[in-house]
Formats: C-alpha cells, structure tokens, sequence
C-alpha cells in the first residue's frame, strides 16, 4: 500500500508539472518554422531538422519560465478566477520541486540550443531573460509590458531563421511585432474586463489600462498589421525573392483572421489565451490552416510561378 501510495504521488507531481509547463501555450513557438518557410528551406531536410530542434528547445524554455512565472506570481494568482486552479497557486505543487524542475529543463534546453550554433544560443538565452525579467518586473510596466511580450514574439522568429542559417528580413520582424501587439492587447482587454475592479490587485499595469485605451491601441496595430502584411504580399522585391508573385492571394486570409479574432474578443469576450481560441474556433483555426497551405503551395509548387 505503501508503495502504491508513493507511485500515485510520483505520477501526480509528474502531472502537475506537466500541467504548470503549459503545453497548450507551446503553439506559440510554431513561429519558429516561418524562417524555414519563407528562407526557402522546407525541402531541405536538414533544415526541417534543425528548425524542429529549435521548436522543441523553446518549447522547453518557454515551460521553465511559465514555472518560474507562476512561482513569482502564485500569491496573486490565488486571486484571479481562472489561474487560482494553476497546481502552484493551488498549493497542489511545491516551489522548490517546481523551481528545481524548471532550472533543470532550462539547462537542458540551453545545452541543447549550442548545438544549433552560437548565435541561436544567444538568441535562446536572451529569450529566457526577457521571459524573467517580464516576470518579475516588466509586466508591472503600462505599455512595456505589451511591448516585452512582443520582443518574446521577435526573438522567436529571429531564433527560427537564424536555426536554418537564413537570412533576418526586416519584414518579418515587423508583421510578427504588431500581430504580437495585436495579441497582447486583445489578452489585456480580456483580463481587465474578466477581472473588473480588482484588475489591479491582481496585476498593478492593467490599472493604467481602460477599455477605450486598449481599443484605440487595437485598432491601431491591427490597421498596422493588414497594411505591413499587405505592402509584403505585394512586394515586387518578396515576388522576386520567394519566386512567387501571388502572395497577394493570402490577404483575404489575413483579414478574415484578423476580423474574426475581434469578433471572439468583442461579442464572445474571448482573448485571454490566444492559443486556447486557435485550438477552439474552428473557423479562426481553418482560416489558419489555408493561410499556411496557400503559403506552402505558391511558394513550393509549379502553381506560383
């Protein structure tokens, strides 16, 4: 009995870390695949390796720091009526059994990410700082915090190209700092409402915020976001780079996306985790899905030429 005892709670804490690791935010480092499809290197095996190894090592940081994020903020969390359930705000998982996992998965992904190159260990251990530094000061910021959360998006995409040695493009740190902006915000304005006048207590930034204020900033970076996007699809300089001169063709995509994500956040009260809704709304998750077939098919076939 004894010993059927142990192995329940051996299995239950391995569960519980696995749940604080987040897996379902892992979606979020797909981003580090478009240098390999835009760099034109998806036929090359050697690339589609070396940017799945970059995936899983970010993955990998990404789940140390949400560890580390929830022991920070795990006092606060207990507050909050959906993160109160996080196994550490809970109590359901230790700090010190939590932290140790993480600085052990966190130095097994920073060993992994040398073995990609200097460069792209540079890029995986800058990413873990400014996922701590988010953490334990810069969410706290009004404005830096949306912004950090961008820089996180940035250094993803960076990381990727630099992983199958391609080329940084100016483009693509652009289109993947507004729509992390966009993101960010729409996750702001989900919290403030959900969360009312307590909004501050749970985190001192979201009482800098108001609802008008984040819709202004919204409606900005999405009209950003559609016009950059645009200007690059259309580009005779991209047409000439990617081979193909029918980019324009996914633009419809980008809005239909855009507009459906504002939908979810304005009539659904949605936006509190971006990758939950992928997962959840069929109609945004197709929309994805054919933007990213399309890409594949005008870039990778005779059928954009």
């Amino acid at each position: 009995m004894i010993v059927e005892s142990r192995r329940e709670a051996g299995s239950s804490a391995i569960a519980l870390l696995a749940a604080s690791l987040r897996p379902e935010q892992w979606t979020k480092n797909l981003l580090l695949f478009a240098g390999l499809i835009f760099g034109g290197r998806l036929l090359d095996p050697s690339a589609v390796g070396a940017a799945f190894g970059a995936f899983v090592i970010f993955c990998a940081l990404s789940g140390a720091m949400y560890i580390v994020n929830d022991v920070w903020d795990r006092d606060a969390d207990r507050r909050h009526p959906l993160k109160r359930s996080r196994p550490l705000a809970s109590g359901a998982l230790s700090v010190g059994l939590a932290l140790g996992a993480a600085a052990a998965i966190g130095a097994a992904a920073i060993a992994g990410a040398t073995m990609l190159g200097i460069s792209f260990a540079e890029l995986a251990v800058a990413y873990a700082a400014l996922l701590f530094l988010y953490s334990t000061l810069l969410k706290h910021i009004v404005i830096v915090d949306v912004l950090a959360v961008a820089a996180g998006f940035v250094v993803r995409a960076s990381a990727g190209a630099v992983a199958v040695d391609v080329p940084i493009r100016s483009w693509l740190l652009t289109c993947t700092t507004l729509l992390a902006l966009f993101l960010v915000l729409s996750k702001r304005r989900h919290e403030l409402v959900l969360l009312g006048e307590d909004a501050g207590q749970h985190r001192r930034s979201l009482d800098e915020y108001s609802p008008y204020l984040l819709d202004q900033m919204i409606a900005v970076v999405t009209a950003s976001t559609v016009i950059a996007y645009a200007v690059f699809a259309t580009s005779a300089e991209t047409a000439a780079r990617l081979g193909t001169g029918y980019l324009g063709l996914t633009i419809p995509f980008v809005l239909y996306g855009i507009f459906r994500y504002l939908y979810l956040v304005h009539q659904k009260r949605g936006g509190g985790n971006p990758a939950a809704m992928l997962a959840t709304d069929p109609p945004l998750l197709a929309c994805v899905a054919l933007w990213a077939v399309t890409i594949v098919l005008l870039m990778y076939s005779p059928l954009g030429r």
